[in-house]
């Protein structure tokens, strides 16, 4: 359970505490509920009621009890490669292939199913990931340790505040090597998974630059402004060069690339969702995608 803090200063005197709280500290509504309805709302180490009038010098304490998750997931006892970790977030390295969520569809070997062997002390434990990536996508992720921290980090995952750069080894060359691929996205038609550049579509927005070519593949670094689903497969498709080893958008090689694709998540920059500290963090191109580049 994560506790939140906030001394009240001159400017929110004689104020609610529930303003003050859903203001200063940013809890959402359904936190404040759940504070309240368990008592966890606290001015100067004592509960209080949401009404309570609040004067500087004060020290609010919200205290963050998750709901509890509606899906049973089955704890499996594989390691995860985390690359930092404090009360508020875990930001890893995700291999591939492997699913983020579990489903009734696929109840086991995802990261998931980690997560919650990792957290298996932790009472109702919810994992909440911040940016998914798809199975066969390799890479950074963020994932938020309780629901505050996702809300706020859900919030600049669309903005500047959130940077995702990406290295993607495709077929063929983009002509120019270097450019903005700005076309609309929206599902295929008739398909429920696969998405297609439409007219009608979400705006969608891709920066990349070719860093290096080896016969007919491209080692490519993509930064986006927007997140779709799929938005860099289907990008590059949309410019003729899709991704390596990619079965919805390309062709599968699973002889080269067993169970994935050629894509991989290689850095992030955001804000702390508590601190206000600006992090960063980035990931080499695994040996699979090097040794297929290079060979």
């Amino acid at each position: 359970m994560r506790t939140l803090s906030y001394t009240v200063l001159p400017e929110d005197d004689n104020r609610l505490i529930k303003r003050v709280a859903r203001s200063k500290i940013g809890i959402s509504s359904h936190q404040l509920a759940r504070a309240k309805a368990l008592n966890t709302l606290c001015l100067n180490g004592e509960s209080v009621h949401a009404d309570h009038v609040v004067h500087a010098g004060d020290v609010i304490y919200v205290s963050l009890i998750d709901d509890e998750n509606d899906f049973v997931i089955t704890p499996e006892n594989v390691p995860v490669n985390v690359l930092f970790e404090d009360d508020d977030i875990i930001v890893l390295d995700k291999e591939a292939p492997l699913a983020t969520q579990s489903s009734p569809k696929q109840p086991d070997n995802t990261l998931e199913n980690r997560m919650v062997y990792r957290y298996r002390d932790v009472e109702n434990y919810v994992f909440r990931p911040v940016n998914r990536l798809d199975k066969g996508t390799s890479g950074l992720m963020c994932v938020a340790k309780h629901a505050h921290a996702q809300m706020k980090m859900s919030a600049q995952l669309h903005t500047p505040a959130f940077v995702r750069e990406y290295l993607a080894i495709a077929e063929g060359a983009p002509n120019p090597p270097s450019g903005t691929i700005d076309a609309p996205i929206g599902k295929a038609d008739g398909a429920t998974v696969k998405r297609e550049v439409k007219e009608g579509g979400k705006e969608s927005v891709t920066h990349y630059e070719t860093i290096k070519t080896n016969g007919n593949l491209s080692l490519i670094h993509l930064r986006l402004e927007t997140g779709r689903t799929h938005q860099i497969r289907v990008h590059l498709k949309h410019i003729g060069c899709p991704v390596f080893g990619d079965f919805l958008y390309g062709e599968e090689r699973s002889d080269l690339l067993a169970g994935r694709f050629a894509l991989h998540s290689a850095y992030v920059r955001f804000t702390h969702p508590i601190t206000g500290e600006v992090m960063e963090f980035s990931s080499p191109l695994p040996e699979a995608l090097s040794r297929l580049m290079e060979e």
